[in-house]
């Protein structure tokens, strides 16, 4: 039977994520990484002229034109956050045009599963169905949300603590700096503290309970 979705409301942001097909892994190497982030990057936009395969080929100062273009036009969706995880993803998006997350989504999906299958010689799915998104429905959410985000590659071990603030693969750097992210909409959470320090306090002084909640996770919840 299809599975029933109830439609993302534009104007309001979705805790989104997804995991590989049997919990294989989805990303085996950093090229892989830099291809979704430029994906993520590419289809956040509306109406992108090209497959992102198509892009690629273009000359540098066509694709910077391309991209100037893009940066005008209307957005499916402003990222909040993400973090990429050698098996599964997730985002924190607001839907900014009608059908946006759904789309945006898809349209990375299917271009990063092109890729991968590619560039690893398999066929198939690499993602594990329809996407699952949850309605942030209050500030103090948003805000926890971003965090547990940000915590995942420490409280998975996928990476050290002390390495947790300069993982790649998260938009965990991008709240920590002074500097313009385009990728990145930060501004709705960190407005909610004083200063980008204190949103890393806010991250990093909740380690160590995140890799328990980890633990109670796996024991509570199905498969």
């Amino acid at each position: 039977m299809p599975e029933f979705r109830i439609p993302l409301i534009t104007g309001e942001y979705y805790h989104v994520f997804n995991r590989g097909v049997a919990r294989q892994p989805i990303f085996l190497s950093i090229k892989d990484y830099e291809q979704a982030l430029l994906a993520l990057s590419y289809y956040r936009f509306s109406n992108p002229p090209m497959r992102l395969s198509r892009y690629k080929e273009l000359s540098v100062e066509e694709r910077t034109n391309t991209l100037n273009e893009l940066q005008e036009s209307e957005k499916r969706v402003e990222i909040a956050s993400f973090v990429l995880m050698p098996n599964h993803f997730h985002m924190l998006l607001k839907q900014t045009a009608e059908n946006g997350i759904s789309s945006f989504i898809s349209q990375f999906a299917n271009s990063y599963t092109r890729y991968f299958n590619t560039k690893h010689n398999r066929v198939g799915p690499i993602f594990q169905g329809v996407f699952k998104s949850v309605h942030v429905e209050t500030t103090e959410q948003l805000v926890h949300l971003s965090r547990y985000i940000h915590l995942n590659p420490a409280v998975s071990a996928v990476v050290k603590e002390s390495d947790l603030i300069s993982y790649r693969w998260s938009s965990l750097p991008d709240y920590l700096e002074e500097k313009n992210s385009s990728l990145i909409y930060s501004d709705a959470v960190l407005e909610q503290f004083s200063s980008r320090e204190e949103y890393k306090k806010f991250v990093i002084n909740y380690i160590d309970y995140g890799k328990e909640l980890e633990k109670i996770k796996h024991l509570i919840l199905e498969d």
